[in-house]
C-alpha cells in the first residue's frame, strides 16, 4: 500500500476514533485522558531517541515518568475539583528536581548544561503542552469544544497536504523546515479549517458558544499553530538527523509525528477561548 493510502486510511479512520474517544463521556473524560497519557509517553519515548543522536540527556525512565506525571496529574486535579493552575508547578519542580540530580549525580560537567536543557524541553514538548487539551475537558460543553479544536487541527493538517499536493508545487520551498511544504498548502489548510469551524457551529449552534468572528480568530490562530506544530518537529528531526519519529502510525511515522500539530496548537487555542470567556 502506497504511503498516500495509508495516510488517507489513516484518517478516515483515526479521526473518527478520536473523536469516539471525546465523546465518552465517562468519569470526567476518562477515557480521554488515558488517551493523552499513553500518547504523551510514546511521544516522549520517540523524542528521547530523536534527542539521545547528538545530546546527553537523564536516564529515560526518569524521563518518562516526569512526562506521564503532567497529564495524568492533570486528570486527578480535575476529578478531585483542585486547581489545575498548581500543574504549571508540577512541572517547575521537576525541572528543579533534574537540577539537584544533576548536582548531586554528575562526576563532570561538561555537558550538564545542555542535559539539563533538552530534559527539560522533553517534559515541556510532550508532557505539559498536552496538559492543556486535557484543561479543555472542564469548560462547558467541552466534547463540543474539544471536537471543534481537533477539527481545526485535523482539517488543516489534511487539507494543507491535499492542497501542496496537487496545487503547491510552484510554491514549494519557501519553508527551510520542510521544504516540501507548499505556500498554497498552508493557505489551503487555514482558509479550510475556518470554514470547517463555521460549518460545526451551523450544525450545534447551541453547543459552540463563540460568534462567527470568534470562530474566525480561533480557527485561523489554531491553523497557524498547527502549522508551526509541523514545522518545529521538522526542525527537531532534521536537527537529528532521522525521516520520520517513529513507525507506529501508517502513513504518518511515529506517535509524535501525528500529535506534533496539536501539541503547539492546543495551548493557542486554549489561551483564546478562555479569553473570550472572559468578555
Amino acid at each position: 500500500m502506497s504511503k498516500t493510502a495509508q495516510r488517507l486510511l489513516t484518517f478516515f479512520i483515526g479521526i473518527p476514533l478520536v473523536l469516539l474517544i471525546v465523546f465518552a463521556d465517562y468519569l470526567n473524560n476518562l477515557p480521554l485522558h488515558i488517551a493523552i497519557g499513553i500518547f504523551s509517553v510514546l511521544a516522549a519515548n520517540e523524542f528521547y531517541d530523536m534527542l539521545k543522536i547528538n545530546h546527553t540527556l537523564f536516564p529515560k525512565p526518569l524521563l518518562m515518568v516526569f512526562t506521564a506525571l503532567l497529564p495524568y496529574l492533570t486528570f486527578l486535579f480535575i476529578l478531585y475539583d483542585f486547581k489545575i493552575e498548581l500543574i504549571p508547578w508540577v512541572y517547575l519542580f521537576e525541572i528543579l528536581m533534574l537540577m539537584g540530580i544533576e548536582c548531586f549525580t554528575a562526576k563532570t560537567f561538561e555537558k550538564s548544561l545542555s542535559k539539563i536543557a533538552y530534559s527539560s524541553l522533553l517534559i515541556f514538548y510532550c508532557g505539559f503542552l498536552l496538559t492543556f487539551l486535557s484543561r479543555l475537558t472542564v469548560t462547558e460543553n467541552s466534547t463540543y469544544i474539544i471536537s471543534l479544536f481537533l477539527i481545526f487541527v485535523f482539517i488543516c493538517d489534511s487539507l494543507a497536504w491535499f492542497f501542496g499536493v496537487l496545487f503547491g508545487k510552484s510554491t514549494r520551498g519557501y519553508v527551510a523546515a520542510s521544504p516540501n511544504k507548499s505556500l498554497v498548502g498552508f493557505i489551503g489548510g487555514i482558509c479550510c479549517s475556518i470554514l470547517a469551524g463555521f460549518l460545526f457551529k451551523c450544525i450545534f449552534p447551541q453547543k459552540i458558544p463563540f460568534s462567527y468572528i470568534e470562530i474566525l480568530i480561533l480557527g485561523f490562530l489554531t491553523a497557524i499553530a498547527s502549522i508551526v506544530g509541523d514545522l518545529i518537529e521538522s526542525v527537531f528531526k532534521r536537527s537529528s538527523g532521522v525521516k520520520d519519529s517513529g513507525n507506529l502510525i501508517p502513513g504518518r511515522g511515529g506517535v509524535l509525528d501525528s500529535i506534533d500539530s496539536i501539541v503547539i496548537a492546543v495551548p493557542v487555542f486554549y489561551i483564546c477561548q478562555y479569553c473570550f470567556s472572559l468578555f
